[in-house]
């Protein structure tokens, strides 16, 4: 059964053709032009991928990323877009994007990048079933198979980048990764994408874990070669 795109673009001209090209290239494609459509098609029958303009006629494309996101944590939302400014890449990672191409684009490296999410998908979805697993440090329970993390006791919502990254780091816990091994381990080892991705996951994982900009962190970064999460809390 071939994969199945959600193109979420308001302009006709530029759907079609990603719809005809996706269809040539072995996949099921469908469009739509709006927010309010893409979650509903999302909520109907979520696809194994979207890509994602961001400049939609009802809002901006980063809330369709952000309910993919929390509603759909296994689905990969790319970014394709204009816009080349960091803070939309970091806006659009922020809320659940895991890629972010620039208009125009190549049509060969954009089918390498949904071929590549996808294999990683696919993986995800395969370890998870076959894992119950739960790790626990100093107070931070990360369930595997629920793809949850409770700090405290309580839940802490990720996005599904944040999750992998978070989960690796803990069952390294003492050891320094460094940003190839987590490049390789939770974005594929055939990512082009910048690095600064897993700097702005990174900064979001101890955000969420209650701390501030400046204060202790359980993730001590390694200038020039990568992170450790540490044992014993902050």
């Amino acid at each position: 059964m071939p994969q199945s795109v959600l193109v979420v673009e308001d302009d006709a001209l530029i759907a079609s053709s990603l719809v005809r090209a996706l269809g040539a290239n072995g996949f099921e494609a469908r469009a739509c032009g709006t927010v309010a459509d893409a979650i509903a098609a999302l909520d109907e029958q979520a696809p194994d991928l979207v890509l994602l303009d961001l400049g939609l006629p009802d809002g901006e494309g980063a809330d369709v990323a952000f309910h993919a996101a929390r509603d759909h944590p296994t689905v990969p939302v790319i970014v394709l877009t204009a816009r080349d400014g960091e803070i939309d890449v970091v806006l659009s990672l922020e809320a659940g994007a895991v890629d972010y191409v620039t208009k125009p684009f190549r049509l060969a490296e954009l089918l390498a990048r949904i071929r590549s999410h996808l294999r990683l998908r696919d993986a995800l979805v395969a370890n998870a079933a076959d894992r119950d697993g739960v790790l626990d440090l100093d107070g931070l329970r990360v369930d595997l198979a629920a793809r949850r993390v409770t700090a405290g006791g309580s839940e802490i919502a990720l996005r599904p980048k944040e999750f992998d990254v978070l989960a690796l780091l803990v069952r390294t816990s003492g050891t320094v990764v460094t940003r190839e091994q987590l490049i390789e381990e939770v974005w594929d080892e055939n990512w082009w994408g910048s690095t600064k991705t897993l700097d702005v996951h990174i900064n979001s994982i101890r955000r969420k874990l209650g701390e501030r900009a400046g204060s202790p962190s359980r993730i001590t970064t390694i200038r020039g070669v990568g992170y450790r999460l540490e044992r014993g809390a902050p």
